[in-house]
């Protein structure tokens, strides 16, 4: 039988690296153990840990940033249990690929030899070809493992999810990207022609991602330098790693998730850094100043109602600006509503009254307070006994104004914080009255 992927047949770990070939390749782990950064997976406890040890794999989804080493895990696990490893991209691949690669797997199955079936950006498939996976998956022909960088919840079928476990590779912190370095260093035998200020530079623009951070590096073992590179030296020699911000995906609400509970945590510093990072990889402005009005109105509300002014000042100044001047004013409105007063009691008070509305009907309002057009109305008693409040002592009548079947109800309590404090005063002196002249 012809196979397509015959080149692909021995083992990841039985694959020597190229002694010319790409530095990422010639460090290319090989053997679990190697893998950096992914221990709470690969390890003896972890899940992948574990799977290994018992010599039976279940399909996964393996979820990271690039540059974590989702491809290389994929292909040692093959390894690991003696699993023969077939490679797809979702990017390059269509319905008549997964056809052969699947007629194939079940022609090596009845030979008695199993295929583990690695989805290259799993997520590119659409629903209809994620369905495809599920009867192989099921019977055992393939076993599943995908690779994302979005999150499996928003991406992926219900059905393929529940077949698979979902694995979270992590990206990779400073000590795993300079356990990197170090192993460059060696294959090359010669330190890297950096200052330690610009070494350490050099793993922060990776971003936590290790196959660019090797690229770098052999680009910098690629040229030979009179003296060690300072940071300042290495910004303008390699071009900084663009941060991974997709408007549309995960990255985004991560970041915005990040920003408002930053600002109703009264932490200015950490908002301002978020909202940076927002601006910097390309969010639209309008889409922050848009939820910064929703943070002065849903966290702070009448406990400072300038935060409102502010936002919506700063929305006009940005229109009338533009970018860069223009994000001043928007950075000016994330350090207001950062470092005012907190309280969502309008935001509760509102979900209360409309949940009291619906559930209410259509309650008629006190007769006292209808209003009377008509000589009809005033006879049937359509405004009848109705008090002018500003005709009232103190300008408060203390008149009844709710429905005759229902109790009066305390939808919004302000906080004793900011300009609520000042409510909260003004409202239990109007209940005194109230209780008062109730009582009279």
């Amino acid at each position: 039988m012809a196979d397509l992927f015959a080149a692909q047949e021995p083992s990841f770990a039985a694959e020597a690296p190229q002694p010319n070939g790409p530095l990422a390749d010639r460090l290319r782990p090989q053997s679990l153990a190697d893998v950096v950064g992914q221990e709470h997976l690969t390890g003896p406890e972890g899940a992948i840990g574990r799977m290994v040890a018992a010599g039976k794999l279940s399909s996964i989804i393996l979820w990271g940033p690039p540059g974590t080493g989702k491809t290389t895990i994929s292909r040692l696990l093959a390894d690991a249990v003696g699993l023969r490893f077939v490679a797809i991209s979702a990017v390059f691949s269509g319905v008549a690929d997964l056809k052969k690669v699947f007629a194939e797997a079940r022609e090596y199955a009845r030979l008695g030899r199993k295929t583990l079936l690695f989805v290259d950006e799993i997520h590119r498939f659409n629903r209809a070809q994620q369905d495809g996976f599920l009867p192989y998956v099921e019977d055992g022909t393939v076993t599943l493992v995908g690779a994302t960088t979005e999150n499996p919840s928003f991406e992926l079928n219900a059905a393929v999810l529940s077949r698979a476990q979902v694995l979270i590779l992590h990206r990779l912190d400073a000590a795993a990207l300079t356990r990197l370095l170090d192993r460059a260093e060696a294959a090359e035998e010669r330190p890297l022609p950096l200052t330690p200020e610009a070494r350490e530079a050099l793993v922060a623009s990776a971003d936590g991602d290790g196959r660019f951070l090797l690229n770098q590096a052999e680009t910098l073992f690629s040229v030979q330098f009179e003296k060690p590179l300072d940071p300042a030296a290495l910004g303008d020699f390699l071009q900084r790693r663009v941060a991974v911000y997709d408007k549309d995906r995960e990255g985004h609400y991560n970041l915005i998730s990040a920003l408002h509970k930053s600002v109703r945590g009264s932490d200015p510093q950490a908002a301002l850094y978020y909202l940076a990072r927002m601006l910097t990889a390309g969010e639209e402005p309008l889409y922050v100043l848009r939820r910064l009005v929703r943070m002065a109105v849903e966290d702070i509300g009448l406990a400072d109602p300038n935060a409102l002014v502010q936002c919506l000042a700063a929305k006009d100044t940005y229109e009338f600006l533009g970018s860069p001047e223009g994000e001043l004013a928007i950075a000016q409105a994330c350090l207001y509503v950062a470092t005012a007063p907190k309280s969502n009691a309008a935001y509760m008070a509102q979900k209360a009254a409309w949940r009291s509305a619906k559930e209410t009907g259509s309650l008629m309002p006190p007769q006292n307070i209808l209003n009377a057009p008509t000589k009809l109305m005033k006879q049937i008693g359509y405004g009848q006994g109705y008090t002018y409040d500003h005709d009232a002592e103190g300008g408060f009548s203390g008149d009844n104004y709710w429905p005759e079947e229902m109790a009066p109800q305390t939808f919004y309590t302000p906080t004793d914080r900011g300009h609520e404090k000042r409510i909260a005063e003004r409202l239990a002196w109007w209940n005194e009255m109230r209780e008062k002249r109730r009582g009279g």
